[in-house]
């Protein structure tokens, strides 16, 4: 059977078609239509029935989206909520889906579609409980214990960007404006974003993340930046650990591509996890940026 994968991004809403060993079998990718439900729905089922023409197949539909399905009994119970893609906050995404395609599908966060991904045949394979991380645009989470999503009661669980920074110093209070509505929160520290406006504050000048990266070995500014990047990273990743204490985190995102963080970031942790010695292992992901879409196609091979 084959299994249909959907990454609805920001920028990009990308198909990919598994078989039942997870051998790829088809793969494109569309620019998302800016800030239109309508536009993104159907591009989205465009993509369905390009592939399966393609493929000479139908198949069954996994999407991994930004946000949450919210859970009965909330009012909005069906609809998708805390999206940072805005335009599809409050829309009845699975309804309108399985009404065009005209079957189930099933849908997932995107922190926890990559988790997934890694538990199944990636990085975290055959780990009891996995915890991925996602740091780019955003700072998302997913909880994966024996192979399956742990969802929560309010469909939250693993969403850890939006705790406030763990052992804040002073200047680090009382922090910038998330999108969510709240102060300091750990996605506007440790996002791509976050990373590039804290360092323009810091050394009045204006680089992105990857240049920060780039320039920091040979840049004293944006050493420190890194340092104190690393620093938070621990903070917020120890506070993880002390709360569900997994054997494997997986990085994700476009921060996770910064090699010293697998190394320096386990030395640092250690001195805030509530342990004498910390087994949990930090790694990067085997499938990278196609862990999203990997997961979504996934979600048909769990309950």
């Amino acid at each position: 059977m084959i299994r249909f994968g959907i990454d609805l991004g920001g920028t990009k809403i990308e198909i990919l078609a598994l078989d039942e060993s997870g051998l790829e079998r088809y793969r494109t990718r569309v620019a998302t239509p800016h800030g239109s439900y309508a536009e993104t729905l159907a591009a989205i089922v465009t993509l369905v029935k390009v592939a399966e023409a393609a493929l000479g197949e139908t198949g069954t539909v996994g999407i991994a989206t930004p946000g949450a399905i919210a859970r009965a009994p909330a009012p909005n119970a069906g609809k998708i909520k805390n999206a940072n893609s805005t335009c599809l906050n409050d829309q009845p995404l699975v309804d309108d889906l399985q009404s065009a395609l005209q079957r189930e599908v099933r849908i997932e966060n995107d922190a926890n579609c990559f988790t997934l991904s890694e538990a199944t045949d990636g990085a975290a394979a055959g780990q009891a409980t996995v915890f991925g991380v996602i740091i780019g645009t955003g700072t998302g989470g997913g909880i994966c214990i024996d192979g399956h999503i742990v969802r929560g009661a309010n469909a939250i669980a693993g969403e850890w960007g939006h705790n406030p920074l763990p052992w804040p110093q002073a200047n680090e209070l009382p922090g910038h404006v998330c999108y969510c509505g709240r102060r300091g929160c750990i996605e506007t520290w440790l996002s791509g974003t976050g990373l590039a406006k804290h360092f323009a504050e810091d050394a009045d000048d204006d680089l992105t993340a990857p240049e920060i990266v780039a320039r920091a070995p040979n840049d004293a500014a944006c050493e420190a930046a890194l340092l104190a990047y690393e620093d938070r990273l621990s903070r917020s990743l120890a506070t993880i650990i002390n709360v569900i204490d997994p054997d494997v985190i997986v990085l994700g995102g476009g921060l996770s591509n910064v090699p010293r963080w697998y190394t320096s970031v386990p030395k640092i942790w250690t001195k805030y996890v509530l342990s004498d010695y910390v087994a949990t292992r930090l790694v990067p992901p085997k499938f990278g940026d196609s862990s999203g879409v990997r997961g979504a196609a996934w979600l048909w091979n769990t309950h």
